[in-house]
């Protein structure tokens, strides 16, 4: 254990990272670098300028001098980090993982002596609540005295439910997960923008002016497409077939409730050959990554959850999804925290992707943010913006490869020997929340928009040259195909073979009315 009574840290370069000024680092950072924890930073790290400036640039959020926690010589370790501690709620918010290391890393002597210290504080209660609900004891502190409540998440830093009250501490539990699976969010400028523009809303009020047929037939084409897109992003090109079936599956997104035996039929869906599987949860190791072509040996980029582990993370995902669902938390925001814990977790030996990008499907029909069965081609969001896509996956999983030992198996698998299930069960999702609702705004300003705009370009087209040539159906669309990829010209090949009954005439006003419609702004 530590010894010093300092938390504070004055650098200029904080676990290689190179601070905007000579500051002293406070708050989370300090504890985590104090005691060692064997953790990730946080992405937004506080520091006190000496300068006495308040700024935030890149991942510092910078205070002036008059933030300092008291650290001085005349506290003793525990009031020193009780200072860093209400630092922290006050201004960085809620870290799970981090409290979970305290209760892990001190007695229980110490954490008594931890929540004695201002002991009807506001802070001091959320301390006393976090250690006993994360922790799982009791804390020799008596039940409060008559006071008012405080909410344990402060909702100006971090997103919440509505929550429980605690009467043994005055506190309003509305942290949005269970002790198993709780993911935090900021309030970042970028997700506070998407809420505020009430783009979902704005969606629907597009969608209810579109012709029923037109809207029929944007879903089953924007269903087969995600499909094909998620395939894809998993480096796979299924047959038509397949990807058919996924798509109805996706189609039925927020009909069932989720569950460990749904998630097992969704499984049996995507794996078209379970020959060389083991379904259902994993029984062994699991990584993302390559192996070595000399020796075969693992490259992890991402490490999955101990498969000891799965059955109590997937529970307690699947019960902060109901929690969720239930809440008025945003749409967004629940279905990526619930989409990537999953996907983190890694479940099954085989198709986390598909059901990872099916989840975030799941939840926003259940949050009624798709409606009249328009559903959100979200994987040929993704599928454009796949380099965002792989930065947001690893912006979570290459930090904790410095804190996962792992042996290689003879099979080449990963075997992980230390302990990291709280490593899935508490982390900040800001970063994937924050791609989401780039991935959603995409699909309501653009994909959607472009696929109606096109459906009815193509029925007026369609119905100028059925009224003009009586043309059968297969070959207006073989028409429309070729006149698409040349530019709203024929080839000659084509007038040549399958348009040869077409005077040259014809074909010029064909090419004419083509162009009219789609090539025209």
């Amino acid at each position: 254990m530590a010894k010093s009574t300092h938390f504070s840290h004055t650098a200029l370069v904080f676990h290689g990272k190179q601070l905007p000024e000579e500051a002293t680092v406070v708050g989370y950072g300090a504890i985590i670098h104090a005691l060692q924890f064997e953790m990730p930073l946080p992405t937004i790290i506080s520091i006190i300028s000496h300068q006495n400036k308040r700024y935030s640039q890149d991942n510092w959020e910078v205070f002036p001098n008059s933030y300092l926690p008291s650290d001085t010589i005349e506290l003793s370790e525990i009031e020193a980090l009780y200072k860093q501690l209400v630092f922290a709620l006050k201004y960085e918010g809620v870290d799970l993982l981090l409290f979970k290391k305290l209760t892990q890393y001190y007695n229980l002597d110490q954490l008594n002596e931890l929540v004695a210290i201002e002991p009807t504080g506001q802070y001091n209660r959320r301390i006393w609540f976090l250690i006993e609900w994360i922790g799982g004891v009791k804390l020799l502190r008596d039940d409060m005295v008559k006071k008012s409540y405080v909410k344990l998440v402060d909702e100006s830093l971090q997103y919440a439910v509505e929550g429980t009250r605690s009467s043994r501490h005055l506190v309003i539990n509305n942290l949005p997960g269970t002790v198993d699976f709780c993911p935090m969010v900021s309030k970042s400028l970028k997700i506070e923008k998407q809420i505020k523009a009430e783009i979902t809303a704005k969606q629907n009020v597009y969608i209810e002016g579109i012709r029923k047929d037109i809207l029929q037939r944007v879903s089953a084409f924007l269903l087969l497409k995600d499909s094909k897109a998620s395939f894809t992003i998993e480096g796979e090109s299924p047959k038509s077939k397949r990807a058919a079936r996924w798509g109805q599956a996706i189609g039925q997104a927020g009909v069932k409730d989720l569950s460990k035996n749904e998630l097992f039929r969704l499984q049996q869906l995507v794996i078209e050959n379970p020959r060389f599987l083991e379904m259902g949860y994993r029984k062994k190791g699991g990584f993302v990554g390559e192996h070595d072509r000399n020796t075969g040996a693992p490259i992890p980029d991402h490490i999955s959850a101990k498969w000891q582990d799965v059955d109590v993370l997937m529970n307690g995902l699947i019960a902060t999804a109901e929690l969720l669902l239930k809440s008025n938390i945003d749409a967004v925001i629940s279905a990526a925290v619930i989409a990537f814990g999953f996907v983190f977790i890694h479940p099954f030996e085989d198709g986390n992707g598909r059901i990872h990008r099916y989840l975030i499907h799941h939840i926003l029909s259940k949050k009624k943010v798709s409606q009249q069965g328009v559903i959100f081609p979200i994987s040929a969001a993704i599928l454009d913006r796949i380099n965002e896509y792989r930065e947001v996956l690893e912006a979570y999983s290459i930090p904790l490869l410095d804190f996962i030992e792992w042996e290689e198996t003879n099979d080449h698998n990963v075997e992980v020997t230390n302990e990291t299930i709280d490593f899935y069960r508490y982390f900040d999702a800001t970063k994937q929340v924050e791609f989401l609702y780039d991935c959603v705004s995409e699909t309501i300003e653009h994909i959607i928009p472009k696929e109606v705009d096109y459906l009815t370009k193509y029925d007026t087209f369609k119905k100028l040259i059925e009224e003009e040539y009586e043309m059968p159906d297969k070959l207006i669309a073989l028409l429309n195909l070729f006149l698409e990829q040349n530019d709203g010209r024929l080839s000659k090949r084509a007038k040549a073979k399958e348009f040869e009954l077409l005077s040259n005439e014809e074909v010029q006003r064909i090419e004419e009315t083509y162009r009219e419609i789609f090539l025209t702004t």
